[in-house]
C-alpha cells in the first residue's frame, strides 16, 4: 500500500467541517492513503470526531488510518499538512461577550468575526493560538503547509507572516465559490458556465470580470444582466443558504461601485458605514440587514449539531458530498503535481500592486509540486482600494498591537473601524474596549490587562 499524506486537524472538534475536508479528500484516489491525525482539546468532540472519520473511511472502503491527540506536538508532529480550524473562546462567552457589550454602546453588528471591534477582538485572542500551532511546527513539521481556515482570516493570516515568515501557509475562505453559486442562481445560469477573476482582500475581494461561457466558446460579460436583474427586482433572489439573509447590500454596492464583492451582504453591512446607523432602522429593513446574525446562527448550528451527532453514531455509513472548499485541491495537488487553481490569502509581494506591501490579500493560486505559487493581478480599481484600506489599516493595527504587545493599539484599531467610528465617539470607542477587555479576562493575553495611558480631561 502507497502511503498517504499526514494531514493534522487542529480543532477537529469542528466535525461537520472536519467531515467535509476529510471526505473530499478521501475520495480522491491518490489521497485514499492518508493518514488523518486529528487534535482538539475537548475529549467529548474529538470521539465524535474519530467516529465520523472512521465511518467516511468503511463508507469509502480506503485504506487512510486515524489517530486522535489532546497534545498538539504529537499531534503535528510528522505532518505534511495541517489545516486550522478553531474558535478560540466559543459562541460562550467569547461570540456572547463581542456581541453585547458593544450593544450596551449602541454599535450594532452582524457576524463580528472579521473585522469591527468583534474581529479585532477575535484576532488578538486567536492569534497567539496560531502562533503556538507555528511554533511547535517550526520544531516537527518544518516543511508543513498549513491550511488556515480561522477568523479573522486577514490579520490572522498577516499576523502569522509577520512572527513566523518560514511557516508555508495559505488563507482558505469559501466566498468565492458560494457567491458565483448564488449569482449563477440570480441569473439562471449554469455555475459551470460561469468565468471570473476575482481580487482584493478576504471577504472584500471583488469579481474583476464576471462572464458567461458561451456554447462556441466565447465569452458574455453578466454584468450589466447583474445590474438590469436588480433593477428589475429580479435580483436577489432568496439566499441559498439562510433565509434571513439577501444579498440587497451587496447589490447597492455593486450599483454604486460597478464590481460585485465576494463576502455575504450579512458581513458586508459591518465592513462599511453605510448600512447600520443609529436611528436608521429604515435602512436595517431597506437593505434587510440581519442585526445579531452570528449568535443567533451559533446557537441554531449547535442545536443543529446535537440532532446530526446522533444520526452519525447511529449510522453504519455517512453520506458524502463534494464540498466546495479548497483544501483537497492543494493537497493532491503538491502531493501528486497534478496541477490546480484555489483562491488563497497570502501576503501581499506585489501581487496587488495598489494595495500595501505586506498585507494579506486574496488572489488566483497556482498549486503543484512547487507549492501555492500566487499570481500577480496588478492594479484595482481605485475605487476598489480605497475601501480596501479602510479595512486593511484595522487589520494592520490589530497586528502592530500583537506584535509589539502594546494594549494602546487595540483602541487604535477600533478607532479605525469605519462602522465603530461612524457610529461611536472616541471616548466611548475607549470605553467599550475597556469593557470588553476586562469581560473576556483570559481569553485575552496577558499583556492586553496591563496599565494603558490615562486619557487626559
Amino acid at each position: 500500500m502507497v502511503a498517504g499524506p499526514k494531514i493534522t486537524f487542529i480543532g477537529a472538534g469542528s466535525t461537520v467541517f472536519m467531515k467535509n475536508i476529510v471526505g473530499d479528500v478521501l475520495q480522491r484516489p491518490a489521497l485514499a492513503n492518508a493518514h488523518i491525525s486529528l487534535m482538539d482539546i475537548d475529549q467529548n468532540r474529538l470521539e465524535e470526531s474519530e467516529l465520523v472519520a472512521r465511518k467516511l473511511i468503511s463508507t469509502l472502503k480506503v485504506g487512510a488510518t486515524v489517530s486522535t491527540h489532546l497534545d498538539q506536538r504529537k499531534a503535528l508532529d510528522g505532518a505534511d499538512f495541517v489545516v486550522a480550524a478553531f474558535q478560540i473562546g466559543g459562541y460562550e462567552p467569547c461570540t456572547v461577550t463581542d456581541f453585547e457589550i458593544p450593544k450596551k454602546f449602541g454599535l450594532r453588528q452582524t457576524i463580528g468575526d472579521t473585522l469591527g471591534i468583534g474581529g479585532i477582538m477575535r484576532g488578538i485572542r486567536t492569534v497567539p493560538h496560531l502562533w503556538s500551532v507555528c511554533e511547535d511546527m517550526m520544531d516537527v513539521c518544518p516543511d508543513a503547509i498549513m491550511l488556515n481556515y480561522v477568523n479573522p482570516m486577514a490579520i490572522n493570516t498577516w499576523a502569522i507572516q509577520e512572527k513566523y515568515p518560514k511557516i508555508k501557509q495559505v488563507g482558505l475562505c469559501h466566498s468565492i465559490q458560494i457567491t458565483a453559486e448564488e449569482l449563477a442562481r440570480d441569473l439562471d445560469i449554469n455555475v459551470a458556465k460561469l468565468r471570473y477573476k476575482v481580487a482584493g482582500i478576504n471577504h472584500m475581494a471583488f469579481y474583476l470580470n464576471f462572464e458567461e461561457v458561451l456554447a462556441d466558446g466565447s465569452t458574455r460579460d453578466l454584468y450589466p444582466e447583474l445590474h438590469r436583474a436588480y433593477a428589475e427586482g429580479r435580483a436577489p433572489k432568496p439566499s441559498m443558504w439562510n433565509d434571513r439573509c439577501q444579498n440587497y447590500v451587496r447589490y447597492e454596492m455593486l450599483k454604486r461601485l460597478g464590481y460585485f464583492v465576494t463576502e455575504s451582504s450579512e458581513h458586508f453591512a459591518e465592513y462599511v458605514p453605510y448600512f447600520i446607523k443609529n436611528g436608521r432602522d429604515d435602512l436595517i429593513s431597506k437593505f434587510q440587514v440581519p442585526l445579531d446574525e452570528y449568535p443567533k446562527r451559533c446557537v441554531e448550528q449547535i442545536e443543529d449539531w446535537k440532532l446530526q451527532a446522533a444520526k452519525f453514531r447511529d449510522a453504519d455509513d455517512i453520506e458524502i458530498k463534494a464540498s466546495n472548499e479548497f483544501a483537497s485541491d492543494i493537497v493532491e495537488s503538491i502531493w501528486t503535481g497534478k496541477p490546480s487553481v484555489i483562491y488563497g490569502n497570502v501576503q501581499n509581494r506585489g501581487y496587488i500592486s495598489n494595495l500595501p506591501e505586506g498585507c494579506a490579500v486574496e488572489v488566483p493560486c497556482l498549486v503543484d509540486r512547487n507549492g501555492i505559487q500566487p499570481t500577480a493581478v496588478g492594479h484595482l480599481p481605485k475605487q476598489l482600494v480605497g475601501l480596501m484600506r479602510t479595512n486593511i489599516s484595522v487589520q494592520e493595527m490589530t497586528v502592530e498591537a500583537l506584535m509589539t504587545e502594546n494594549r494602546e493599539h487595540i483602541y487604535h484599531a477600533a478607532m479605525l473601524d469605519p462602522h465603530t467610528a461612524a457610529e461611536l465617539d472616541l471616548d466611548q470607542i475607549w470605553a467599550m474596549t475597556d469593557e470588553l477587555i476586562e469581560a473576556h479576562g483570559s481569553w485575552m493575553p496577558d499583556w492586553c490587562h496591563g496599565p494603558r495611558k490615562a486619557i487626559a480631561a
